[in-house]
């Protein structure tokens, strides 16, 4: 059903879920792939490499001068199986990041591209939805490639390592839920360099590169607070097969931050553009 305005046919929306929801954010992941082709494949490969560069000096030249780390659970294992598993989620961190940020940016306040979207029959959940699935494919796709390296280099300990590409799926889901959310209140560039302010100090300060225990207590229970400390520490006790019921606390932190993220950024596009 249609009404005409300003000679303009445009979607009426009903009530309720159908205002926000119309069951196709596939649309939008589509737009994406397609979009993707004409991208500087450059840019998007340069993410991968950051963590493997990361891994080749710190991991395997300086790891052979420290010998053996100690995890949060007291295990000996060597530095390079020690930041592998930390690496692979700042992998899928970056890689969900950039597309829910900057991409999502431009898209929100130069190209448009979402009033577009939502004066058809998509609803902010849609696009929302969409926009965060897209990004996390990017994720994923960064962290599978960093995963082989991880293989190929002896570097996954147990069997349980299989389970750690879930995990990513979650950890990726997460921050570009977050990441869209955030973005959809910027308004320009100078504003988007908040967030980059935000994730260097949360790479290094996440026992990213030594165990969370040189910290002060008080220091330590900052750092537990951020999301990337979960997911290293989520993937870290899957790739070593150091297991805990404590794992489980990752993953309620990784869900509460999807439906947070998914709830602001449909909301936050519903009033930017419907209401």
């Amino acid at each position: 059903m249609t009404a005409v305005s300003s000679g303009t046919r445009t979607p009426v929306r009903g009530g309720g879920v159908r205002a926000l929801w119309a069951g196709n954010p596939q649309a939008v992941v589509q737009r994406g792939l397609i979009a993707a082709r004409s991208s500087s494949w450059a840019v998007v490969l340069s993410g991968f490499f950051e963590p493997v560069f990361y891994l080749a000096s710190m991991g395997i030249g300086l790891g052979a001068l420290i010998g053996d780390v100690q995890t949060a659970q007291g295990v000996d294992v060597s530095y390079a199986a020690f930041i592998a598993p930390a690496l692979l989620a700042v992998s899928a961190m970056n890689g969900a990041i950039y597309d829910s940020t900057w991409n999502v940016f431009f898209r929100l306040n130069y190209g448009r591209l979402y009033e577009g979207m939502l004066s058809t029959s998509l609803g902010p959940l849609d696009v929302a939805l969409g926009e965060i699935v897209y990004a996390l494919l990017r994720g994923l796709a960064y962290a599978t490639g960093f995963m082989i390296i991880m293989q190929i280099l002896g570097l996954n300990l147990s069997w349980t390592a299989v389970l750690a590409l879930p995990a990513v799926v979650l950890i990726a889901f997460g921050f570009a839920s977050v990441g869209m959310a955030v973005t959809s209140f910027m308004k320009t560039f100078q504003q988007m360099d908040w967030i980059t302010f935000v994730l260097l100090p949360m790479f290094l300060f996440s026992a990213t590169f030594y165990p969370i225990t040189v910290y002060p207590g008080w220091v330590q229970q900052i750092v537990m607070a951020l999301p990337l400390w979960h997911g290293v520490e989520l993937i870290r006790g899957l790739t070593t097969g150091i297991l805990s019921v404590g794992m489980l606390w990752h993953v309620v932190y990784y869900a509460v931050m999807v439906a947070i993220g998914l709830v602001f950024t449909t909301t936050r596009l519903r009033a930017l553009f419907l209401d």
